[in-house]
């Protein structure tokens, strides 16, 4: 991770691994805030990173942009060590958080790991919340996630963009693969951001950028080969799911990478929908050998393992 250089004096970025969700502080006069809490796995790791953020004070506030496990896992363990911390979340799975029903939340679908957590208050698109002193404009940005919001400050046109746009890309749009159209609502964020104007993006994986048009323009043609070929997309899918999971585990004996595969329900999702002349065992042996070929996986008689 890194921080970057060249943003408003009240904020500083945590450039995290593609495992964890980048972390944005903001250290105002009265209240400090955290924006997406990284995954579980690296809980230690953010709380370390937020204790010298901070220099000693206290966390008021964590912000999600959504609930995806990479960016709200760390939510548990901030709480455990600010016992006053608010937080907010995006409406739409505040029910779902509140009974905590993992069928309707997307950890268990895609096999991930987020330990249960409590919100407080709604992040409310067309309202706004304050953050380092600055109100930024909270808007819905639908897409990658239904219920995901991105963080804009007109002042300084600073963008936080979540997985709605990254200098590459965006993330994998998730409600598509079970079979609920939201390649067009991809395309709205898109053309949201854009109006915007902003000058520079925080995204939720991967370095700070300025070149906002120029990112757009690739997550344009990114978008549109998807929406021409969603089996393109899906197969994608499987490839982020897998990848994921070695980043998680790092090593992984074949037999727990089996049971893996059979207890993630998007895996049979992806299948049953775009590939099912395929085993899901075929399927999934075909995703790690492609990230074999291209150098970010290794396996052997016994193990798997994240290169």
């Amino acid at each position: 991770m890194k921080s970057v250089v060249g943003l408003p004096a009240h904020m500083l970025v945590l450039e995290r691994g593609w495992l964890s969700a980048n972390n944005v502080v903001f250290i105002g006069r009265d209240e400090t805030a955290v924006v997406d809490t990284g995954y579980a796995t690296h809980s230690e790791q953010t709380l370390a990173l937020i204790d010298t953020a901070l220099g000693g004070r206290p966390l008021d506030l964590i912000v999600n942009t959504h609930l995806h496990s990479d960016h709200c896992g760390g939510n548990a363990a901030l709480q455990a060590r600010y016992a006053d911390v608010e937080t907010r979340i995006p409406p739409g799975e505040a029910s779902s958080v509140e009974s905590w029903d993992e069928g309707r939340l997307s950890f268990r679908a895609t096999g991930q790991t987020c330990p249960r957590f409590r919100f407080d208050a709604l992040l409310q698109p067309g309202h706004e919340v304050v953050l380092g002193d600055i109100p930024w404009e909270v808007h819905a940005a639908p897409g990658h996630d239904p219920h995901s919001v991105i963080l804009f400050e007109p002042r300084s046109q600073t963008l936080i963009s979540a997985d709605a746009l990254w200098e590459n890309g965006f993330g994998v749009v998730f409600p598509e693969l079970a079979g609920e159209p939201s390649f067009e609502e991809v395309a709205a964020t898109l053309e949201l951001i854009e109006a915007l104007r902003p000058r520079r993006v925080i995204p939720g994986h991967g370095a700070a950028f300025d070149e906002a048009a120029e990112a757009l323009r690739l997550a344009r043609i990114r978008l549109d080969a998807f929406a021409r070929n969603p089996t393109k997309h899906a197969w994608h899918a499987v490839k982020v799911l897998v990848k994921f999971k070695l980043l998680e585990a790092q090593t992984i004996s074949i037999e727990e990478w089996k049971a893996w595969v059979l207890q993630t329900p998007y895996m049979e999702i992806i299948r049953a929908r775009f590939f099912p002349t395929s085993s899901l065992d075929d399927l999934s042996a075909e995703a790690l050998e492609a990230l074999i070929k291209i150098g970010a996986a290794s396996a052997g008689a016994e193990h798997i393992q994240n290169r």
